[in-house]
């Protein structure tokens, strides 16, 4: 069933976004290493995230399939960005729910991190 959920977002792009997030699972920011560290190999309650998936013409942080969960580790640049308005806006269309935190949050604080993820991972989708 997520095979073919996942065929829905191939563009023409994706084999570069592919490539392009290879290189980015290799050198990725200190949130977004320590986050991966916490999430990584079902380390998190069971549930599967992969790092820096290409969906549609977007390269994501981190995906949950399962969950239909989206966790973004989110630095100052993305405050008032208009390009994430409309990256959320295609995200949301393909059925996913999105999480982002910040940065900051993320190394200071992966206790409280843990605690949102978890609980987005558990809402409902008629919650926000």
């Amino acid at each position: 069933m997520h095979k073919r959920a996942r065929t829905d977002w191939r563009t023409a792009k994706t084999p570069h976004l592919r490539t392009f997030a290879k290189t980015m699972r290799h050198a990725p920011t200190e949130a977004e290493q320590k986050l991966g560290l916490l999430l990584r190999n079902r380390r998190f309650v069971g549930y599967k995230f992969r790092r820096q998936l290409p969906v549609g013409q977007y390269i994501v942080d981190f995906a949950c399939l399962s969950a239909k969960l989206i966790v973004e580790a989110d630095g100052s640049q993305h405050a008032e960005s208009a390009t994430d308005v409309t990256r959320d806006a295609y995200l949301r269309s393909q059925g996913f729910r999105l999480l982002r935190l910040r940065n900051d949050h993320i190394v200071t604080r992966p206790d409280d991190i843990l605690d949102v993820i978890w609980t987005a991972l558990h809402a409902t989708p008629e919650t926000p």
